[in-house]
């Protein structure tokens, strides 16, 4: 994308750092739910939403453990501290993740199982959901953004071509981050789906 027309305007460029900065970390987001999501092949990734009660506090998982996938259907958990098993693998059971993790005192080995194709497509509707929330999210900026742009248009620090132009830029930038999401999705998608 070539420099923006927001970011050359002196009105609005701290508007545009911000709007670009908050549909970033909005994309990173779906990302990161991207990558939890399970499909068929083992990820350390599947157990970030994991936490852990552990000395009375909630704790992601990979903070009071080293969480490893050494072959394509086992995840392999050592905590740091033997006494956290027990939470480990409570927490890993309740999680919905349908995952059975297993205990030898040292290591606790974790099988994932190949996905039934009923719960393919429970996982695909939830991608779907996850990429619904977070298109709303960018739409939710773009409003912010459409906002700041008006708003600077009423107090006269910018003409109304400047306006016209930095809405559509802003449309460009709202555009090209759902294309990023959708994308991320479909990937996420196939690989879900395949078997």
């Amino acid at each position: 994308m070539a420099q923006p027309v927001m970011a050359s305007m002196p009105a609005l460029k701290d508007s545009f750092v911000q709007l670009r900065a908050r549909m970033d970390k909005a994309v990173d987001d779906f990302r990161r739910d991207m990558a939890a999501t399970r499909t068929g092949r083992a990820s350390v990734h599947m157990l970030d939403g994991v936490k852990v009660e552990y000395y009375g506090e909630m704790l992601p998982l990979n903070q009071i453990a080293q969480v490893h996938a050494p072959e394509a259907q086992l995840i392999t958990v050592q905590p740091f501290d033997p006494t956290a098993m027990p939470a480990i693998e409570k927490a890993v059971r309740s999680g919905d993740l349908g995952l059975n993790p297993n205990n030898d005192g040292k290591l606790i080995r974790i099988p994932v199982p190949p996905l039934t194709e009923e719960r393919r497509k429970e996982m695909v509707k939830h991608l779907h959901k996850v990429l619904e929330d977070h298109r709303t999210a960018v739409r939710n900026i773009r409003r912010d953004g459409l906002e700041a742009i008006k708003k600077a248009q009423k107090d006269k620090k910018i003409t109304e071509d400047d306006e016209r132009r930095a809405i559509d830029d802003l449309q460009k930038l709202t555009d090209e981050e759902i294309r990023k999401m959708e994308e991320m999705s479909k990937n996420k998608e196939k690989e879900v789906l395949q078997v």
